[in-house]
């Protein structure tokens, strides 16, 4: 490993361990050892995005576990993952999933519903299909697996294409136009749900969870 991704590596994990912090992009380039300008740089090399965007993720993976996990308000999520503005806060959770914080943790109970494809039927674009298989460790507690493909290393808005599933399995995510896409999966906890209900097994797009 090189002395670039060294340096972005001890920026993230300042970003995981002070995310609720006011961190600055200058605070971000000194964890780094490296100028503010470069590092913003050599962080886009590395990861694919920038510094202020990674962060943003980083704080909203956070709100999701919150929302998902405790009984918090979304106010007091808002100030405890960082942000000074509930408003804010709000806006920018609502944009990155596609879906406010108090309907997301609604959704997390009662499943995703399906809407139409991004894509029409008559669209030329070449499309090809992903395949692959999610593993998940032995647990009492249902598990809903929603997997998806995304034109961005950070996870936001609505996947190109879904899947969803309540076990260890193959995935499916079809309809993909020719290109590069990032397959993300995130595993939730369900809890008086049952499964198999309340949600679409096979889906061509659905709003971005976790």
């Amino acid at each position: 490993m090189n002395t670039a991704q060294h340096a972005v590596e001890r920026a993230i994990l300042t970003m995981w361990r002070r995310y609720h912090e006011p961190l600055s992009l200058t605070e971000l380039a000194d964890t780094a050892i490296l100028s503010k300008f470069y590092f913003s740089r050599v962080f886009r090399s590395v990861t694919g995005t920038s510094p202020v965007r990674f962060l943003t993720a980083v704080r909203l993976a956070k709100a999701k576990r919150l929302l998902l996990e405790t009984s918090l308000s979304v106010t007091d999520i808002a100030y405890g993952v960082g942000y000074n503005s509930l408003g804010t806060f709000t806006s920018r959770f609502t944009r990155s999933v596609g879906a406010s914080p108090a309907k997301y943790r609604m959704l997390s109970d009662i499943g995703m519903p399906a809407i139409s494809s991004p894509f029409a039927l008559a669209n030329p674009l070449r499309f090809g299909t992903v395949t692959g298989k999610v593993t998940l460790p032995t647990t009492d507690v249902p598990v809903r697996v929603y997997i998806g493909a995304f034109n961005s290393p950070v996870v936001e808005g609505m996947p190109t294409s879904c899947d969803i599933l309540d076990s260890s399995g193959f995935y499916e995510l079809p309809r993909l136009p020719e290109g590069e896409w990032f397959i993300r999966a995130a595993a939730v906890a369900v809890r008086n749900v049952i499964r198999g209900r309340g949600c679409v097994r096979r889906c061509t797009s659905v709003r971005a969870v976790p």
